[in-house]
């Protein structure tokens, strides 16, 4: 068993995002390209964002921190603290509203 703390590592790769000057830090807490699960906790700070892109298989995304904006085409959705949003098998993508820091699982 291998126990971690998201919210520790949350506030770690915020800072990290912080002091980047892309304004983005990721790191993966789970699986990889050896598993058919990968989970990765991805921070933002406000005004940065995500280009769109295709997931490489079903993918979720749940908001530990703050608030982003999920588009595809003309959708857009908000998600802020402790929501839950499935992404779209279509190109999509995430802008932050706020420093926001989420947890990004992919089925691969």
């Amino acid at each position: 068993m291998d126990k971690k703390s998201l919210t520790a590592l949350a506030r770690q790769q915020l800072k990290l995002a912080t002091a980047a000057s892309s304004g983005r830090s990721s790191q993966t807490v789970y699986g990889g390209h050896a598993r058919s699960l990968r989970q990765t906790l991805v921070a933002l700070t406000a005004g940065q964002g995500m280009a769109e892109h295709v997931s490489p298989g079903e993918a979720t995304l749940l908001v530990l921190d703050g608030k982003l904006n999920l588009m595809c085409g003309d959708d857009s959705w908000k998600g802020s603290t402790g929501d839950f949003l499935v992404l779209p098998a279509e190109r999509h993508s995430v802008d932050a509203i706020e420093d926001v820091v989420f947890l990004l699982t992919v089925a691969m």
